[in-house]
């Protein structure tokens, strides 16, 4: 841990409204949340491409591949979720300071821990539930996770032996029972008009 003592906050002399007015929409920090399979990954990619299109300068988290980087020394135990978390939660929010749209991809099972993650980024801090039951994401299976949990070779695997605490008031609901189409459309709609400079 730093000792706050020697730490001094260092002032930006480029303002949130100028780097807003250069890239033509406000720095925001998407949170997407739910089950594995849900299609957090996936939407969270083709928003990105979208977004890309519309001339929006957006990047995506994604929870695999950041636990190949800035995340590798942590596991999977509820200590080392929470700190997973955490640790994204402030790298969204310096990268929404920056007046880019980030986009996260991230189970994040527990409330508090997104909570946490809110209050990063205060106002331009938006939860997107990516909505879909155990049984479709069981279903889909798309890296094979749910058929290794039920084996009993993944310990603490989220929806199977260990918990998701479900958006109490997302800002944004995304039910993958529907056609992609109409959940990409819905989720760039909804990340246009928050992000307007």
């Amino acid at each position: 841990m730093s000792n706050d003592k020697n730490l001094t906050k260092v002032s930006h002399t480029v303002s949130p409204g100028e780097r807003a007015a250069k890239n033509g929409h406000k720095g925001a920090v998407i949170w997407m949340t739910g089950l594995s399979g849900s299609g957090k990954s996936t939407l969270s990619m083709a928003l990105e491409r979208e977004l890309h299109e519309l001339g929006k300068q957006a990047y995506v988290l994604d929870g695999d591949n950041v636990r190949f980087g800035l995340n590798a020394d942590l596991g999977f135990s509820p200590e080392d979720r929470t700190e997973n978390i955490r640790r994204i939660g402030e790298v969204a929010n310096l990268m929404a300071q920056a007046g880019l749209i980030c986009i996260t991809a991230f189970i994040s099972p527990y409330r508090e821990d997104r909570e946490r993650a809110r209050k990063a980024s205060g106002e331009a801090f938006y939860e997107v539930y990516v909505k879909a039951d155990v049984a479709m994401c069981e279903e889909r299976d798309p890296k094979g996770l749910y058929k290794k949990a039920r084996a009993g070779e993944i310990p603490e695997f989220t929806g199977i032996s260990a918990p998701y605490e479900e958006p109490e008031k997302p800002e944004l609901e995304v039910d993958t029972a529907e056609t992609f189409g109409d959940c990409l459309a819905k989720l760039t709609e909804f990340v246009v008009e928050k992000t307007k400079a």
